[in-house]
């Protein structure tokens, strides 16, 4: 199986490298067109300690190998441009065991141990016409109601079809539907599924085939101050609506920040769920000056339920972070960030942050407040020249305490480099 998934891979480079020569006389659809391998190297362990809930595995570790190649083309000549864009994803088992699967970098098999390899391939065409795109096929949205999560060892994809124009100065309009997604560890592709706040995959074999999006963003005050509106429908489940406001403000040496925004969610048509209601408010404050950059939010969660999402995803919430949610019924959590980019001091591709996140008034139904603090330490540098050019390192560490679900204690280690073939 390894050997098979390998030469899959290999196959897909060598058509990359070769598309060049083969279609020279296409002009813009090749001479826009690019081509990337990016190799990830990932370590992941999660130590549970006062385990809350039916699971009783006390830790988490495993260790993979990732490759992502992506080929990208121009859009041909013409009032009308088409063209393609297609990605091919390896995952490689280093090292797990039956006792610390679960780490979401590696499929489970039914056996309960961590398969050796997965993949996934996928292609979109795209139709250009102005400044308006079309995409069907293999997608990768990064929007306010479905975030990018590319938080693991491959990013998830879906598949459906969106649409983004730029047709009128600093305004965004972008729409679409999704029929199936592949999550961050697994090889095929399936319905839709829904979480709410830190549960897990719920309801069973309840899912959907239909997760409509649109959305406005319009930038203007010389792209200083940007304002949004969303609605996204994961049918028969939830719906929900996106309210944003962004501005910047440089005065003198500093550079101040605003982001708040407000969520609201409601059950959709035959309630798979049952229903749910759930308001999510929050602001960023930042200030930035050199390399320094200070941050403070505030996030808060009203209604009778915790913030619905798409499984298995971050959502772009202002206190959310890939250990805790900070999104359950009632929550309210506090923020505190700071960011240093070490150019400043003649240290290029060196950055490192550091977050304290608390949040209290939880809603856990077993007669108590619950209650929740994250400190996280994320340390990264990309070599900027030499042979080890864009060679990446990064480094976190995290440590979760609540009173109302597991501690957890979190390492992470992903070594990167990314060869551009064309």
């Amino acid at each position: 199986m390894q050997k098979t998934r390998i030469s899959r891979l290999a196959l897909a480079i060598g058509t990359a490298t070769t598309i060049p020569g083969a279609f020279a006389a296409e002009g813009g659809f090749l001479e826009d067109a690019t081509a990337t391998l990016q190799a990830r190297n990932y370590y992941f362990s999660r130590d549970f300690s006062d385990i809350v809930g039916p699971n009783p595995q006390s830790k988490a570790e495993e260790w993979a190998q990732g490759f992502i190649l992506k080929v990208n083309s121009g859009f041909t000549q013409g009032q009308v441009g088409f063209g393609f864009d297609a990605i091919g994803m390896l995952g490689i088992k280093l090292d797990s065991g039956g006792g610390r699967i679960n780490t979401g970098l590696l499929p489970t098999g039914s056996d309960g141990k961590a398969q050796d390899d997965y993949s996934r391939l996928g292609a979109a065409l795209k139709v250009r016409l102005s400044q308006t795109e079309l995409r069907i096929g293999e997608l990768t949205p990064n929007l306010p109601v479905l975030a990018f999560s590319d938080i693991r060892l491959l990013p998830p994809t879906y598949q459906g079809a969106s649409i983004v124009s730029n047709e009128i100065t600093g305004l965004t309009l972008q729409a679409g539907q999704l029929r199936s997604g592949s999550l961050l560890n697994e090889a095929g592709d399936g319905e839709i599924f829904a979480k709410l706040g830190s549960t897990p995959r719920l309801g069973g074999n309840r899912s959907s085939d239909r997760f409509h999006y649109a959305g406005a963003d319009y930038t203007f005050n010389d792209k200083r101050t940007s304002v949004g509106v969303w609605y996204a429908q994961l049918e028969d489940i939830y719906n929900q609506r996106f309210y944003s406001l962004k501005h910047s403000l440089p005065v003198g040496q500093w550079v101040f920040g605003a982001n708040i925004g407000f969520y609201d969610s409601r059950e959709d048509g035959d309630r798979l769920l049952g229903s749910i209601d759930n308001q999510a408010a929050f602001s960023q404050l930042s200030a930035r000056r050199g390399g320094h950059t200070f941050m403070v939010g505030y996030q808060a969660m009203f209604g009778d339920d915790a913030f619905p999402r798409v499984f298995n995803n971050i959502a772009p919430l202002g206190n959310e972070v890939p250990t805790y949610e900070f999104a359950e019924k009632d929550e309210r959590s506090w923020q505190a960030r700071y960011d240093y980019d070490f150019a400043a001091l003649g240290v290029p591709g060196l950055v490192a942050t550091v977050r304290y996140i608390t949040s209290d008034n939880v809603d856990t139904g077993r007669g108590f407040e619950g209650n929740a603090q994250e400190r996280d330490l994320d340390i990264g540098y990309t070599v900027q020249s030499g042979p080890l050019k864009n060679v990446g390192v990064r480094l976190r560490n995290v440590a979760a305490r609540s009173n109302y679900r597991s501690d957890i204690d979190e390492n992470r280690l992903i070594l990167s480099y990314t060869l551009t073939l064309f």
